[in-house]
């Protein structure tokens, strides 16, 4: 052992007994938690006013998946990656985070309306908490009208309403999310049909010509991967993808 490695063994135990005294001589910050009676009505608005803020935001991933096109682009950017058969690449996190901000690209629109019709006014206490509510989903629904089908929507419609709706504003916004829902996963489905076709070709292309050749026992998987992710290449197929999926919003 060095002398540096003896001299730190020797000053270990010293150290532990240390710790106690300098913990008495510094003071540390602690956290309680606690019930208290509140003084006037204006303390239980600002209490109930945090938890439905933390309430919010627990639950704001189901949120941006179910009013936004981020499951559309999510499932498109999978597809590819799958058909081109490169297992983890690219990984999940960067095709999460580029389906994040293409959806902000798509939403600053919407996000634009509502920080201008409900945010702004709220803050400046011009409208009421309900008010801010209303002005902020009004563009959300223009938004998933403007991308679900008809039948998805008549089918939910169907389901969950009595009558028979005249307009969009008969259609209540717990019926519209689960066709918005329906309507992106159909598209979705059809984009990433539509991605697989080539690349099917080169996979039956390249397991004929092994035939062909004898050679059934190599996977034709090994061979055509570097075909597809050139022909993916040569076409500059992610600019391809990401320019279909911003021209399906319009």
């Amino acid at each position: 052992m060095t002398i540096s490695g003896r001299f730190l063994v020797r000053l270990l135990p010293v150290l532990l007994l240390l710790i106690p005294e300098l913990c008495q001589a510094v003071s540390l910050p602690t956290i309680t938690f606690g019930v208290e009676e509140a003084d006037s009505p204006q303390q239980v608005s600002g209490a109930l006013q945090v938890l439905f803020l933390l309430t919010i935001l627990s639950i704001a991933p189901a949120i941006i998946l179910m009013t936004t096109c981020f499951t559309r682009i999510v499932i498109v950017l999978g597809f590819v990656r799958q058909a081109m058969g490169t297992q983890n690449m690219p990984p999940t996190q960067v095709l999460v985070g580029l389906a994040l901000f293409l959806t902000l690209f798509v939403m600053s629109p919407v996000i634009s309306t509502i920080n201008r019709e409900a945010l702004q006014p709220y803050l400046d206490e011009t409208i009421t908490q309900e008010q801010a509510f209303t002005a902020a989903l009004a563009p959300m629904r223009r938004f998933m009208f403007s991308q679900v089908d008809e039948s998805e929507l008549m089918l939910l419609a169907e389901i969950t309403l009595e009558d028979e709706p005249l307009n969009e504003t008969d259609i209540p916004t717990m019926t519209l999310i689960p066709a918005f829902m329906l309507s992106e996963l159909k598209k979705a489905f059809q984009m990433g049909f539509m991605i697989y076709l080539p690349f099917l070709v080169i996979d039956m292309i390249v397991a004929s010509i092994l035939m062909s050749m004898g050679m059934m026992m190599l996977p034709p998987v090994i061979i055509s991967m570097p075909f597809k992710l050139l022909l993916f290449v040569l076409v500059d197929g992610w600019s391809l993808v990401v320019g279909s999926l911003l021209k399906s919003f319009t």
